[in-house]
């Protein structure tokens, strides 16, 4: 692993142990998600949006977010959010510009990663979504260490 990578890794452990003992004062789900996203939003200088759709209806809305103004609704079946959604998998967009169907919430993203958010039985009722306005920002390290922050929201 480069010094890159293995710094980003150690800077996500460190959040992620910051981020447990937070978790301590409540069991919401909600709640614990939101401190997800503003610790990640301020602490992560890459990240220029952070944030929760959740599925209501069948429809993608946004919940909760750190950073400019959100789409309020996302156009069904299109975009990283719903693709991360119907391939039940982390998606890492390198650059939003390829990505078919790319919905820009803000003009200025240029990288995205965007995993599944699952309830205590596993069930997908939502995206954790994070926003770039950097090229190439995300890799497999976010990716990995984003999904065990998720798992720990639900587990703890």
């Amino acid at each position: 692993m480069d010094k890159i990578n293995k710094s980003k890794r150690a800077r996500y452990q460190r959040l992620n142990e910051q981020l447990r003992g937070l978790f301590k004062s409540t069991e919401n789900m909600m709640s614990r998600l939101a401190t997800v996203e503003a610790i990640l939003h301020h602490k992560i200088k890459y990240y220029s949006w952070t944030g929760i759709y959740l599925l209501v209806d069948g429809e993608l809305l946004v919940h909760s977010y750190q950073g400019p103004v959100a789409c309020q609704k996302l156009a069904k079946d299109k975009g990283v959010c719903w693709a991360a959604i119907n391939q039940k998998e982390t998606i890492v967009v390198p650059d939003v510009h390829d990505f078919p169907g790319h919905i820009a919430c803000d003009s200025a993203t240029n990288s995205e990663i965007v995993l599944p958010l699952k309830d205590k039985s596993g069930n997908i009722i939502g995206v954790f979504d994070v926003d770039s306005r950097e090229f190439n920002s995300f890799n497999e390290v976010d990716a990995e260490e984003l999904e065990k922050i998720l798992k720990m929201v639900i587990e703890l």
